[in-house]
């Protein structure tokens, strides 16, 4: 039985993460970057697809766990007959190579800790040749090279395809270990400090909190969302991965497992907003400008996602030999959702550029250009259907959600211009385009006899999608066609009170078989529609419902199952952390961030 995915706490370096379970055990990390093939990948499988765990012997869970203040660092504690143990993991922000550092504490009495590495390169395929070299354990398989060593040093052998280390700690003592990856080809690594790296990584972490401009009942749960989305930033380029995981399953056993260590386009409007709401320009500016390379190129060729630097070649393949979480199969890596054809990206991609501009980041010489080749390219092609925000694999259809952010393309690009007349475009031919989406989309999207915008045209199936209307400012919340869509989307999409993406009943519409959880950003946009439409106590209400799947280090997952009470999906997610940012802002009022 593999570890509930909240029982998972992330650590990070800003360049790759890893998850560290309850029991002490390292399960997931890809090095050198996120979208590295993994070196522990016992999620997916196994304790012999790689994991590193340290924990006093014959110890289970830890009693409790918790960051270090506002930090990426994370303490686990032990108590057990004989004394009390913490482990302090954490990855301090590199200079070049990738470390991860575990600092065992002895807190009282006298503990028995055993640690079990295993390196399994490859996701988990390929079982490294140990060596012992300049008071390091090497581990080496082709391209990839593992030094380990402590500090003080401590009794290790070999079992099993393990390395495995013994030892006893009493109150006060301090062993570290400090595991650094790099290439294979090149010499060993400097040695770091482990202390030093600790008070270093705690001082960086709480400098970038302290620019917090949030105040308001929520700041603990918005300040550890907005920690987790740093920690999800690929330092070098800007650019924010979707999460650290792939194949972790949006419904157990089944085959919705998908790979969300890329960066999503329309995850930016929201990420960009929430920056720069909350203090934090710089990484705003650094998002902005990998929105700005990525999708630079013909306009016809954009796509939803591209790689950490903007890579546009993301080609899916299956991994065989991983069973997957808790027989959830297959295991993907890559995403070829990456080469749909999306027009709601299109507007998010507009709407992010108008949000930072208004933001006061500026504009870029080029960025006004690209913005009105996209608009070009959305006159000729906004009738076409597409695979819409959920990504189907099946049919394209004319979904409703497109069609609205193509409508909020032209209206950003109107807008721009009449705050600006010095630039270029066709503003009457962009407002005429405007007019005539808006139509459409409410004449044939709309569906009279239920009383609710559909998922696509001539649907009777519902869209939470549809749930963003007010919010892009297609309709006014009080329109009495976005408060009885709000109605009809609470009604038949809701599951034990949070929301799903789309009716489940029947044929699925993304062509993939099997169900889900529900959708967590959905439910908070659910939260942020009820308050829009003048029913702030059930918006309260449900976002502090939504609060409580957090796990216990803040975290939350892509979806959740209420009736199991588990998150299900890639974890942690950043659509449902810039979600439940957004709603504490909505429920707070602007006056909160200053």
């Amino acid at each position: 039985m593999s570890a509930l995915i909240e029982d998972y706490a992330l650590i990070g370096d800003l360049q790759t993460a890893a998850l560290v379970g309850r029991n002490g055990s390292v399960d997931w990390l890809c090095l050198p970057r996120f979208d590295s093939a993994a070196c522990f990948a016992a999620l997916l499988g196994g304790e012999n697809h790689g994991h590193w765990r340290l924990a006093p012997v014959g110890a289970g869970e830890c009693a409790h766990r918790s960051y270090a203040d506002d930090s990426l660092v994370l303490e686990s504690v032990w108590e057990t007959d004989d004394g009390t143990v913490k482990v302090t993991d954490f990855m301090p922000q590199r200079d070049r190579a990738p470390d991860l550092v575990r600092i065992v504490e002895g807190v009282s009495g006298s503990v028995e800790m055993l640690g079990v590495l295993r390196l399994r390169f490859g996701h988990g395929a390929i079982v490294p040749w140990m060596r012992r070299g300049d008071g390091h354990h090497v581990a080496v398989a082709g391209p990839d090279s593992v030094w380990l060593r402590s500090e003080p040093p401590v009794t290790t052998y070999g079992r099993d395809f393990s390395t495995r280390s013994e030892f006893t700690v009493e109150a006060g003592q301090k062993v570290a270990f400090v595991l650094t990856w790099h290439p294979s080809h090149e010499p060993r690594p400097a040695l770091v400090d482990p202390h030093d790296a600790l008070r270093r990584s705690l001082a960086d972490w709480r400098a970038w909190a302290a620019r917090c401009r949030f105040r308001g009942p929520y700041r603990e749960a918005v300040l550890r969302s907005l920690l987790t989305l740093k920690a999800l930033t690929y330092a070098p380029t800007g650019g924010i991965v979707a999460a650290p995981t792939t194949s972790l399953p949006e419904e157990i056993g089944g085959v919705r497992n998908w790979d969300y260590r890329f960066c999503w386009l329309r995850d930016s409007t929201l990420t960009l907003e929430t920056l720069l709401a909350l203090g934090y320009e710089d990484e705003a500016r650094a998002w902005r400008d990998w929105l700005l390379r990525a999708v630079a190129g013909d306009p016809a060729d954009l796509q939803t996602m591209y790689g950490l630097a903007g890579e546009r070649r993301i080609p899916e393949s299956e991994l065989d030999w991983l069973p997957g979480y808790e027989r959830s199969y297959p295991v993907r890596v890559g995403n070829r959702a990456a080469g749909q054809l999306q027009l709601d990206v299109y507007g998010e991609v507009i709407d992010s550029l108008h949000a930072a501009r208004r933001g006061g980041l500026g504009g870029r010489p080029h960025a006004w250009n690209i913005q009105r080749c996209f608009l070009e390219f959305l006159k000729d092609h906004w009738r076409e259907p597409d695979s819409g925000l959920w990504e189907v694999r099946g049919p394209r259809r004319h979904f409703t959600h497109s069609k609205v952010m193509a409508w909020v393309a032209a209206d950003r690009a109107v807008r721009t211009l009449e705050e600006d007349p010095s630039l270029r475009g066709d503003l009457d031919g962009w407002r005429a385009l405007r007019d005539e989406i808006h139509r459409e989309v409410c004449e044939r999207g709309y569906d009279a006899e239920r009383g609710t915008f559909t998922q696509y045209y001539g649907s009777r199936e519902l869209d939470a999608a549809t749930l963003l209307i007010a919010r892009t400012g297609f309709l006014p919340p009080d329109d009495p066609r976005v408060v009885s869509t709000v109605d009809t989307v609470r009604r038949e999409l809701t599951h034990h009170g949070l929301v799903r993406r789309h009716s489940v009943e029947g044929e699925p519409v993304d062509g993939v078989p099997g169900t889900e959880g529900a959708f967590l950003a959905c439910s908070f946009w659910l939260a942020d529609a009820l308050f829009l439409t003048g029913r702030t106590k059930e918006a309260r209400e449900l976002f502090e419902r939504l609060l409580a799947v957090r796990n216990d280090v803040g975290l939350l997952a892509e979806e959740y199952d209420p009736e199991a009470g588990r998150q299900l999906g890639n974890f942690p997610q950043a659509f449902s952390h810039i979600g439940l940012v957004g709603t504490a802002l909505l429920l707070t009022g602007r006056d909160t961030a200053d």
